[in-house]
């Protein structure tokens, strides 16, 4: 693997086509932190198979807008050479094109809200980066302060229309999960879906290309990816969440994305570390279902807020820890695989 990946590099090396195609594919990696081109090919196939099982290919195709947007902004404003080479600069705006083409309807201004959010992303990515720097970095605050304000400003335009934004002006009351205990069916479909939906796709098959992905770049990634969901989809049951939030892997994409954070990316591995990602995991299940309902009267959705507030919350006391941070997120993350 690794003389594939040092081929590749020499490739990519020689060639500007080639070295821009590495960026982009690198970017898709890095949305679950994984700095590999082979890893962007196996998450965007996940992101290719999600979508056309949905019936709805041109979210794929937004994605790949998107992220080829955002990574031609950052060449433009030039941005930090080894930053931008490790795809630090896409990773959000693949993630604002894939949420805008899930949420609103298609049509010609849906393109250009795409081509827009992507190339937005990457200011607020450096914007952000120089304020949270002593945080971590930025995380994919950038998506989710990009995603929100433009679906917000769906409600104020005739042109565009948010059909698969969330509904209603008030808080209803959830359907708790009826089954007891959590039957092992729901809790495979719920582990898988956590994993998928953090690309937005409810599809187990691309749960599984996720998985190999990681498994690719990192195995301690997959592994905490894997337990990051078992958790999330425990948790939400012991505390009675809407089962259709359970099996749908809703409440726990944030969670994966935290646990892989903290358990492989920032800290290095020990058994507190393992404890002290299983703390913030059961809790960012918490704050996921707490923003559901803070921003149910916006009718937008969540997104990986739960995942950035947590994140944050358990870098600032990380002196506390053994040792140092393993890595940097962001401007600050090397290049090696995390």
């Amino acid at each position: 693997m690794e003389q594939i990946l040092a081929k590749w590099e020499s490739l990519a090396a020689s060639s500007g086509a080639l070295r821009f195609l590495d960026i982009n594919l690198r970017s898709i990696g890095q949305v679950m932190f994984q700095n590999n081109p082979l890893t962007g090919i196996l998450f965007l196939a996940a992101i290719a198979w999600g979508s056309y099982a949905a019936g709805a290919p041109r979210v794929a195709i937004a994605g790949v807008v998107a992220v080829v947007v955002a990574n031609l902004v950052a060449e433009l404003l030039h941005v930090e050479t080894e930053s931008l080479h490790a795809g630090l600069y896409g990773f959000n705006g693949i993630l604002v094109g894939l949420a805008l083409a899930t949420f609103l309807a298609p049509g010609a201004l849906l393109w250009v809200y795409v081509m827009l959010g992507a190339a937005v992303s990457v200011v607020v990515m450096l914007g952000t980066t120089n304020v949270v720097k002593p945080w971590g970095g930025a995380l994919t605050f950038p998506f989710v302060i990009t995603t929100w304000l433009l679906l917000l400003a769906t409600y104020g335009f005739s042109g565009l229309a948010g059909t698969a934004l969330p509904t209603g002006n008030v808080v209803t009351a959830f359907q708790p999960y009826q089954g007891s205990p959590l039957q092992l069916i729901e809790l495979t479909q719920g582990v898988f879906l956590s994993i998928s939906q953090v690309f937005l796709k409810a599809s187990s098959v691309a749960a599984l290309l996720l998985l190999v992905g990681l498994a690719v770049s990192s195995l301690a990634s997959a592994a905490f990816a894997l337990g990051g969901a078992i958790l999330a989809v425990l948790t939400a049951h012991l505390f009675g969440a809407e089962s259709d939030l359970i099996t749908g892997g809703l409440l726990g994409f944030s969670p994966v994305l935290t646990a892989i954070a903290l358990g492989t990316v920032f800290y290095q591995p020990s058994w507190r570390v393992v404890v002290y990602t299983a703390l913030a995991t059961v809790f960012t299940v918490i704050v996921q279902a707490a923003l559901n309902v803070a921003l149910t009267p916006f009718a937008i959705p969540a997104l990986t807020a739960p995942f950035v507030l947590v994140t944050w919350l358990f870098l600032l006391p990380r002196q506390r820890l053994e040792g140092a941070p393993a890595v940097a997120r962001d401007n600050e993350r090397p290049a090696a695989v995390a």
